[in-house]
């Protein structure tokens, strides 16, 4: 039995064979559906103070920061676990980007370019929804660049990755692991809702005939770039509390050990306190 949740989700050993892995898995659940939601909004309290107090630190010249990188399929919950996860800290402590299609501006350079544009300044809870490796998946799934630029892209995140950490960066790098049938029924589910219908692109269809490739550049990019210094987690996502209550697992097993500190205050607190009680009132 793992004894952490990081643990049990670490990416298997060489090969990864995501088609053994359960989406539907609950590994190291706290308990039926009901219960691990009110254990998520309880961790999500402790998660909010660790994440100020990260906040703090960083505002008074500490350098240490974390990255949450999501990557999944259409439908995988990125969205559901920025909202529901990342939601549950201070707003002011978070840095999200969504990676879009490249700008040409952006395809005028190297494919690392805007990723480091966008890494979190200290003191933050960074979140990638969608990240630098769309570009590994993307051209090779797609036959846009050579294997052998594959395989070059994958050295560079790996050296760019272990840049960050000696920089002060914790990455969280999370693999929301979907089944087929399980994105079927979410896509029927958008555009039965007129609500939800502008979610839904017709692509999503296309690219469904694509899952085996997907799933073999996942594997592929989890086996090459998954290191001590930046690991990779696969999270089964078919049941959407149990991936919200895992995400934020992490984000806290994460920040409790990091243990970011309230910094001392600079100044004579009862001197202060002293100035305040003993002012002169306002006329």
């Amino acid at each position: 039995m793992a004894d952490s949740l990081r643990e049990a989700l670490r990416t298997p050993a060489a090969p990864v064979l995501l088609s053994r892995l359960d989406p539907r898995a609950t590994p190291l659940a706290p308990g039926d559906k009901e219960h691990t939601r009110e254990v998520t909004i309880a961790e999500g309290q402790r998660l909010a103070e660790l994440q100020e107090r990260l906040f703090a630190e960083g505002a008074t010249g500490g350098r240490r920061r974390v990255l949450l990188v999501l990557q999944g399929m259409d439908t995988s919950g990125k969205g559901g676990v920025v909202r529901h996860v990342v939601g549950v800290v201070q707003p002011q402590g978070v840095q999200y980007t969504a990676f879009k299609r490249p700008s040409p501006e952006e395809r005028s350079h190297g494919f690392l370019w805007r990723v480091r544009r966008a890494v979190p300044e200290p003191g933050m809870l960074g979140v990638f929804d969608r990240s630098h490796y769309e570009d590994v998946l993307t051209g090779s799934v797609r036959g846009l660049v050579s294997p052998e630029v594959i395989e070059r892209r994958h050295r560079e995140i790996v050296r760019f990755e272990q840049g960050l950490v000696e920089d002060g960066v914790t990455l969280v790098k999370v693999f929301l692991h979907l089944s087929p049938w399980e994105q079927k029924e979410r896509l029927l589910a958008r555009l039965d809702d007129s609500a939800k219908r502008w979610k839904f692109d017709p692509g999503d269809i296309d690219d469904r005939a694509l899952w085996p490739a997907y799933m073999r550049a996942y594997a592929n990019v989890l086996e090459r770039t998954d290191t001590d210094a930046a690991p990779w987690y696969v999270v089964p996502s078919d049941r959407k509390w149990y991936r919200n209550w895992a995400v934020g697992r992490l984000l806290l097993e994460t920040l409790t050990d990091l243990d970011p500190r309230l910094p001392e205050p600079a100044y004579d607190v009862a001197e202060q306190r002293d100035r305040l009680i003993e002012e002169h009132p306002f006329s």
